[in-house]
């Protein structure tokens, strides 16, 4: 696997991005194909170098031939802001159109999948659910597809994000748009969501998880995980492990270094 440090000018932003790239490395370049890839988001006060210096995520992805695409988002809980950035158009928009031509990516939507840790987690959740033609899967981890608790969803903070405007309908409803593709019949993301029994956010990811099995016949093959921990570091690498492995991706067979 290769690890890649990409630097672009982002039309959505204004400005230059950085992004995180691990790549699978083919030993025979001549017979590379396009490889799935995972688009991996970070929490609030984090970035795109999170998921590599934390986790042990690229040897989890080896396996499988897998990108793991990590952007940096700031503290936008991944939204159009109403008083700042563009971060929903960025990264639901502009990445998965910009990034495939630049590296050796599918843009195939069951080669496409998206997740993420707190912020991450009901970031993928709005992207993902608002997005079900582009990406097969989602992790939500620490999370719930909304957060009601914790610094980002209070005062200034949160009025930078969402403003005073309606979120439900729009892209900020997750369980709003679940409903649409239910209603439309479009294709089901494949959620896992997991969470510490003693994590901040426990409250959020119960309100999600009685949500989606309240869904009859579990049309999102919605996977709910509550294992002991905590808001940590120890317990995302367990559960971007397990969510990898939830993809259910053919295993490699030696074509890659």
């Amino acid at each position: 696997m290769a690890l890649a440090k990409i630097h672009f000018f982002s039309q959505a932003l204004g400005m230059c991005v950085t992004c995180n790239a691990i790549l699978p490395q083919y030993k025979n370049p001549a017979q590379a194909r396009k490889v799935p890839v995972l688009w991996l988001l970070h929490g609030a006060n984090g970035n795109y170098t999170d998921w590599v210096r934390r986790t042990n995520v690229e040897r989890y992805a080896a396996p499988y031939g897998l990108a793991v695409i990590m952007p940096s988002a700031h503290n936008s809980s991944y939204t159009d802001m109403a008083h700042g950035m563009k971060f929903y158009t960025y990264i639901s928009r502009e990445l998965p159109e910009t990034l495939p031509k630049m590296l050796n990516l599918s843009t195939r939507r069951e080669d496409n999948f998206i997740a993420g840790l707190s912020m991450g987690g009901a970031g993928s959740m709005a992207i993902g659910l608002s997005n079900p033609e582009k990406y097969s899967a989602i992790g939500c981890l620490s999370a719930g597809a909304v957060n009601t608790h914790g610094s980002l969803h209070e005062g200034r903070k949160f009025l930078l994000s969402y403003g005073e405007g309606e979120q439900k309908g729009t892209y900020q409803d997750p369980f709003g748009s679940a409903e649409t593709i239910l209603k439309k019949k479009l294709p089901c993301p494949r959620i896992y969501h997991a969470c510490g029994d003693s994590d901040f956010l426990l409250q959020d990811a119960h309100t999600t998880r009685d949500f989606f099995t309240a869904l009859p016949g579990n049309p999102f093959d919605y996977t709910y995980v509550e294992d002991p921990g905590a808001h940590s570091w120890d317990f995302w690498d367990a559960h971007i492990k397990e969510f990898i492995e939830f993809l259910n991706l053919p295993k490699t067979t030696g074509e890659f270094v």
